[in-house]
């Protein structure tokens, strides 16, 4: 079996994960990449994997695949479309651009009865507009990492954030949404086009406002795994997994017609299929959330999604078409004690999703973040170890001599440090004890 995996930069999830899965699935690897100078000990072809054309192109070139995957933030839509092109299990190009694309999104989620947040699209140049209500927050339209998310209590606030991120990222655009106050969530789902499995999900601990940057994540057990939610059944093998974004049931909407029939055809702004649960309706997170994936047509492989339990209920922040980053999706494979990340190439190669077993325990991983500007004079290196019957892995993203320059965003971050053990007093216990033995120093 030959898997092509598309990457940009270099990630934990990639080298240390999704690499060694393959290899223990019996897959030969080929990492198409516009990086490879940054990839040793697996073979690379130089491709231009943000545009789907060179992706599909290299792949034609070289050989036959057999699975075509990516981790990446950026370009699930492009390698959705590769693997479509070569009749591969794919996830739907147009659910990953819904999903990166945060107005895309929102319009989505409203169109499909799923929530109503409101939420204004601003391009380059385009005059801020005035919102209903304040706070908001202000973000790039396909923003990662809470780089430039920034909460504005006021017009002059909201201004001033605007001017700062288009200084900083000439011609992107933004996002202009009602602030969603309230306990951050994850939730943390697998399917195959058939079944949508949760694998559970973490409460989230957000630094000092204005800024949004994830410190801590704890797991969740209001999120544990239930049964498999029915997904669109797929079309049979060799093609690409239907979604909710397909050709509606039910009520008729104004016809896109393609240039060469009189077939309709279908769009992102359609209707899903099914029932649409009006806004408000009683719904828990964990039913509001998977909802609000059918309607996006997030139902083929790993799916991180960001979520606000507000007082009018769960509200969606953003839903990442990709597994848990910043090692966590380690910390969920320790938590479930599965192969996670073999689990979710099955999945790619054609095999059912698997269930995920039950969690007796607690999870915890706690981002150690660069509080001031400076040089590290110390820090702990890469460990593993166990303390007090607690599983603790740090991993250092910094070094000593290193200048940290505070963004307000994931490079803050100094190390993450992962435990796992049988509950929340002895995971604290065990990070407490560590971070008194090795902290990290910044001058």
């Amino acid at each position: 079996m030959r898997l092509y995996l598309t990457a940009l930069n270099p990630t934990d999830s990639v080298t240390d994960g999704f690499l060694p899965a393959a290899r223990a699935l019996g897959c030969e690897v080929t990492l198409l990449t516009d990086r490879p100078e940054r990839y040793t000990g697996v073979e690379t072809l130089r491709t231009d994997v943000r545009d789907a054309r060179a992706v599909i192109d290299a792949i034609a070139r070289h050989r036959r695949p057999d699975a075509i995957f990516s981790d990446s933030d950026h370009i699930q839509p492009e390698t959705a479309l590769a693997a479509d092109y070569f009749g591969l299990p794919a996830k739907d190009w147009r659910a990953c651009l819904t999903a990166k694309n945060k107005a895309l999104m929102r319009r989505r989620l409203a169109a499909a009865g799923v929530e109503q947040v409101w939420s204004a699209r601003v391009g380059p140049g385009e005059p801020v507009p005035d919102p209903p209500a304040y706070p908001v927050v202000v973000k790039p339209r396909e923003g990662v990492a809470s780089e430039d998310v920034v909460l504005a209590a006021g017009a002059e606030e909201l201004a001033a954030a605007v001017a700062g991120i288009r200084a900083r990222r000439p011609g992107a655009a933004l996002v202009i949404e009602e602030y969603l106050e309230g306990p951050l969530h994850t939730l943390e789902t697998l399917g195959d086009g058939h079944a949508l499995h949760v694998l559970g999900g973490f409460h989230t601990t957000l630094g000092p406002l204005p800024h949004f940057v994830e410190e801590r994540l704890d797991w969740d057990p209001r999120a544990l795994p239930g049964r498999p939610v029915p997904h669109a059944p797929d079309a049979g093998p060799g093609h690409r997994v239907p979604s909710a974004l397909d050709a509606p049931r039910g009520r008729a909407v104004p016809d896109v017609l393609d240039a060469g029939s009189r077939h309709r055809v279908p769009t992102a702004l359609d209707p899903p299929r099914g029932r649409s649960v009006p806004d408000g309706a009683e719904a828990g997170p964990r039913e509001h959330v998977v909802r609000a994936l059918a309607a996006i047509g997030a139902g083929f492989g790993a799916c991180h999604t960001e979520y606000v339990i507000t007082a009018r209920g769960p509200r969606i922040v953003e839903v990442n078409y990709r597994l848990i980053g910043d090692t966590c999706g380690f910390l969920l494979a320790d938590l479930l004690g599965v192969p996670l990340f073999e689990h979710i190439l099955r999945v790619h190669l054609g095999e059912p999703a698997q269930a995920p077993p039950p969690v007796s325990g607690h999870g915890a991983a706690l981002s150690l973040v660069a509080e001031r500007a400076g040089v590290v004079k110390a820090g702990p290196g890469d460990v593993a170890e166990t303390i007090g019957g607690v599983r603790l892995r740090h991993r250092a993203l910094r070094a000593p001599g290193d200048v940290v320059e505070p963004t307000h965003t994931n490079r803050d971050y100094l190390g993450i440090l992962r435990a796992v053990g049988s509950g929340r007093q002895a995971v604290d216990r065990a990070i407490e004890a560590f971070r008194a033995r090795a902290p990290w120093v910044v001058e």
